[in-house]
């Protein structure tokens, strides 16, 4: 694509050149795929409620996490298999976020060893975790994260076992790149490898996979107040709302309506990350000004790899980051972290979008 204005503009041509099966995987959702669409309209039931003559001539995008500055407050979402997308996979994003102050979330089911990935790029970086079956597979890939610098581990909650995923079904995607719970690369079925997962997960497994590590744990898949309150007390560095890109059990709360519950349950007590439909900067903005710290990218960053490889995700980032500063400009706060709830209201139209 010649020149994409946004992030949706990415979403076509990547369908073009994606094998069937992979497109359905990372477009699909669980279900009805209801939650799937409306992860994207919940932002556009938020209004924005600016303040005018207020000195914008210089914006600052930046935020803290964990105790580090970050240039802004989008970070690049845990999405497996990226070798399906482009050739370059995961090392083409690492670099693509490394060029843009992007913080990625490594993920578990990489097509690139983490290792590698390290190598190729002197950049702050995270990685997910899922807990498997064969507790030894995650060990590795926990040490490997370690030892590669990765500053923080997110450890998905919400995936005891893999969603209701009726495109997969119907077009019998196979991974055929090497993973970590298949190092040949043959063709796997994603239900192999989501069997793969073990649905014995517990609170205690938080506590002990933080001081295994000696790094700050993330719980990612965060959609009940009381789930937040108990992450807080089982040590839990942060806490990212998300249901999994509507992947995982259709009918659930967005990340959008389920961030304010969250916030106010977390009550400062760690950060509060949110993901799912963030497609504009200025979703960022309702995001920040509604309590949360940072928001995760998913979907457009695979649009874009698919699309242009290292150059897609570099634009695309950029787009987003040039729109949060337009936005940051337009609602009359010049820093993201002075956003707040006198930012924003609940829209008054009825429907998803005016």
């Amino acid at each position: 694509m010649s020149d994409p204005q946004n992030l949706h503009d990415y979403e076509a041509p990547a369908a073009e050149v994606l094998e069937a099966g992979a497109l359905g995987y990372y477009a699909g959702g669980a279900g009805d795929e209801i939650t799937l669409a409306d992860n994207t309209a919940s932002w556009s039931r938020w209004a924005l409620k600016p303040r005018v003559l207020r000195d914008v001539a210089h914006v600052d995008t930046s935020v803290e996490l964990l105790g580090r500055t970050h240039e802004h407050p989008v970070l690049v979402a845990p999405m497996a298999y990226q070798r399906h997308a482009h050739p370059d996979g995961e090392l083409a994003t690492a670099r693509a976020c490394a060029a843009t102050g992007t913080t990625m979330v490594l993920s578990s089911q990489t097509t690139t060893p983490p290792a590698e990935v390290a190598a190729a790029v002197d950049a702050p970086r995270w990685f997910q975790v899922y807990v498997f079956k064969d507790r030894a597979v995650t060990a590795d890939l926990v040490e490997q994260a370690v030892a590669g610098g990765y500053e923080a581990l997110v450890l998905t909650v919400d995936f005891p076992v893999g969603g209701w995923r009726e495109r997969d079904r119907r077009s019998g995607f196979t991974v055929d790149k090497p993973v970590a719970l298949n190092t040949s690369g043959s063709p796997t079925s994603t239900a192999d490898l989501f069997a793969a997962h073990d649905p014995s997960l517990t609170w205690d497994d938080v506590e002990r996979l933080a001081a295994d590590s000696g790094l700050p744990v993330l719980l990612k898949g965060v959609l009940h107040p009381d789930d937040a309150r108990l992450a807080v007390a089982a040590g839990a560095a942060g806490v990212i709302v998300s249901n999994h890109g509507g992947r995982q059990l259709d009918t659930v709360l967005s990340g959008s309506d389920a961030l304010g519950p969250v916030v106010e349950a977390v009550d400062g007590a760690v950060p509060v990350l949110v993901d799912g439909g963030v497609r504009r900067g200025w979703d960022v903005v309702k995001a920040l000004a509604r309590g949360a710290d940072a928001v995760l990218l998913g979907r457009p960053v695979l649009w874009a790899l698919a699309t242009d490889g290292e150059a897609g995700v570099t634009h695309a980032l950029g787009l987003l980051r040039a729109e949060l500063e337009n936005a940051l400009a337009l609602v009359g706060c010049p820093r993201a972290r002075d956003l707040d709830a006198s930012f924003v209201q609940p829209a008054p139209w009825a429907g998803p979008v005016p």
